[in-house]
């Protein structure tokens, strides 16, 4: 299949409108997920094609999204307690406002989600099917997210417009306990903790060993956003429950006179003693416990200093234990191959390819695939490849209509082989004995007479393969390929056991002497 050229290659907001925000970006993730941008593509018309409303999980808005609702549900786990332990009901307008705000865009997010694309576990595959993002979502964070949804902002507006318009002593004082009881139950929108959670686990999801870095970045960023978040809701209860009590003159609270204080300075001494206890160290400012409700807020402030504490060590334990083999054998070898270019003395520009080739060939983990499919059973190999190059094999008419064991055999004969942007893959007038399917880039065909571009599922050389003879083009890659070649010996190997097929490739041959293309 030749490269597409022209607007109907890609899509974009002048050819597709709004619909190009719904669709995958070309970028490191979905490169790495599809392999090429013209895999990219394909999927960009798979997903027109389907005509459903979905948001790909690679697509440009689904990021906005993500960063958007990360940055609104962390305001609203940091805002909530706060206004319910130091605020007293006097959180002014806009923080209404807020609340009203985020409660809708929580409602408007669970509808979405019946239209996210997901990303499968193993990170190699977009799901776009509506139902199957619909039994997904219904089976794991449907029910956590109404929960959350709850819209508690606009109870507790209705609620205050309500108190602040009577004028009944009776009422009010009824509206005073009811606007409490809600605010209290409006400790239930923490469970939008969950959201932040999947919203990590997703951006995880989407980074891919090519970005290490960055999902260890994400990794410390949100354990050090759960411990803050411990620490400043330990905090707020702290006070809010001498404030239930309503500050019994044996409380903390009084002993530092900050009745009359400002909240911040409320807020400053409550997530102190919270540490305190926490990593229990009160610096001498610490009393002991005056009632049973202060003992129990210590003990679990104590207990939870410890669990955090633990998670911690434990997590960065993982993460330096778990930092990726792959990569530190690869990192070992580049290490041995530049003192080796420094020792022989290569030219610089030489160096940078070689290197460029490491990169390209291993993608920064070093592995070899004949050590990995001899140590699988012939089985597992055989359906290895049948997934990697079935159907390379294919599109070439020489092996369309042939008998599975055939096409078995030939796939245990092939090598996988990678080749840089400007590298010489074969030159014309050369003599070649063996063909390339090319597994992802392109390249350009050159012959005296005409051009041509080759790109994911063409072909070349396989009147070499057959004969031996000369190419009759110079095949130049365009980008870095990855291709799997088939060379004359091992063809010559597999149809000594198939000779009915033999005979037909040399009827074809003698019928076609004068035909082939490199």
């Amino acid at each position: 299949m030749e490269k597409l050229k022209g607007p109907t290659a890609g899509c974009t907001t002048a050819t597709c409108g709004w619909r190009a925000l719904l669709l995958p970006q070309l970028n490191r993730q979905s490169l790495y997920v599809y392999g090429s941008e013209m895999a990219v593509e394909k999927e960009c018309m798979r997903q027109l094609e389907s005509g459903v409303f979905v948001i790909h999980p690679f697509s440009l808005i689904r990021s906005y999204y993500i960063m958007c609702m990360m940055a609104i549900t962390f305001l609203n786990l940091i805002g909530i307690p706060m206004e319910i332990a130091f605020l007293d009901g006097h959180s002014g307008l806009a923080w209404e406002g807020f609340n009203v705000f985020s409660d809708t865009l929580f409602l408007i997010d669970v509808a979405l989600n019946f239209r996210m694309g997901i990303i499968t576990e193993d990170g190699e595959e977009a799901i776009l099917d509506i139902k199957r993002i619909r039994v997904s979502y219904l089976r794991t964070w449907f029910i956590p997210d109404v929960i959350a949804a709850f819209p508690i902002g606009y109870i507790l507006l209705f609620a205050d417009l309500q108190y602040h318009n009577d004028d009944n002593p009776s009422k009010t004082n009824k509206m005073m306990r009811i606007l409490m009881f809600v605010r209290i139950l409006s400790l239930i929108r923490l469970a939008r903790v969950s959201r932040l959670v999947r919203f990590f686990n997703e951006v995880e999801k989407v980074s891919n060993a090519n970005l290490e870095v960055v999902r260890l970045f994400f990794r410390v960023l949100s354990l050090f956003m759960m411990i803050f978040l411990l620490c400043h809701w330990n905090g707020c209860i702290q006070y809010f429950v001498p404030m239930l009590e309503e500050f019994p003159t044996d409380c903390w609270v009084r002993k530092e006179n900050l009745m009359n204080a400002t909240v911040i300075v409320k807020y400053s001494w409550g997530v102190f003693r919270a540490l305190s206890q926490m990593i229990a160290l009160s610096y001498g400012s610490m009393d002991a416990p005056t009632n049973y409700v202060e003992m129990w807020i210590v003990m679990v402030s104590m207990v939870s200093g410890c669990l955090m504490y633990t998670v911690l060590v434990a997590n960065a334990t993982t993460m330096i234990a778990n930092i990726d083999p792959a990569a530190k054998e690869y990192k070992s070898k580049m290490s041995r191959l530049e003192h080796y270019m420094a020792f022989m003395k290569l030219p610089p520009e030489l160096q940078l390819r070689i290197s460029n080739y490491y990169q390209a060939r291993y993608g920064g983990k070093w592995f070899q695939e004949k050590d990995v499919m001899d140590t699988v059973s012939s089985a597992l190999k055989e359906q290895i490849l049948m997934v990697m190059c079935s159907r390379l094999l294919r599109n070439v008419p020489l092996f369309q209509n042939r008998d599975e064991n055939f096409i078995n055999a030939v796939l245990l004969k092939l090598e996988y082989e990678v080749f840089l942007e400007g590298d010489a893959i074969v030159r014309q007038n050369v003599p070649g004995d063996r063909m390339f399917f090319i597994d992802h880039g392109q390249v350009l065909m050159e012959t005296e007479s005409y051009d041509r571009e080759l790109c994911d599922g063409d072909y070349f050389g396989e009147t070499c393969m057959l004969t031996k003879g000369k190419h009759l083009a110079t095949v130049k890659a365009l980008t870095d390929c990855q291709c799997f070649s088939l060379s004359w010996d091992d063809f010559q190997n597999v149809l000594e056991g198939f000779p009915d097929v033999k005979k037909d490739l040399e009827k074809m041959m003698q019928l076609n002497s004068d035909g082939g293309l490199v």
